[in-house]
């Protein structure tokens, strides 16, 4: 399987998911015209995975700011790997924001709360 890279905009964010090693990496800012179409390859990409995922999966969000219609579109994507969570593979969420960015740290806890995948909040002094 193909790995999924694209390059970070203004408006958007640098995706690299890797295939082999099960890490998949959201960097940047997410504030997408259209976040439909920017999440579809990234939907499209993780229903393939899921075919052969990597024993563990370890998603890692460096967000420094993201819109609604991302958040909507990134809890979808988090949906779709909780179903499959334990079953075909052991999913984390590495959710990282800077120790000074309260929204972020909001945002990544409100994930932690509605989802049944572990969401480990990592502060860090500069994303």
């Amino acid at each position: 399987m193909e790995d999924l890279i694209i390059d970070a905009t203004i408006k958007t964010p640098e995706v690299k998911f890797f295939a082999s090693d099960g890490i998949l990496s959201l960097r940047g800012r997410s504030i997408p015209e259209n976040s439909i179409d920017f999440f579809r390859p990234l939907h499209d990409w993780i229903d393939d995975y899921f075919q052969n995922p990597s024993p563990t999966t370890r998603v890692e969000i460096k967000l420094e700011y993201f819109n609604t219609s991302s958040s909507k579109s990134m809890l979808d994507l988090f949906k779709k790997m909780e179903v499959l969570n334990g079953v075909q593979s052991n999913i984390e969420i590495h959710w990282y924001y800077e120790e000074d960015d309260e929204d972020m740290l909001e945002a990544g806890e409100d994930y932690q709360a509605i989802l049944n995948i572990p969401v480990n909040m990592i502060a860090v002094d500069e994303l």
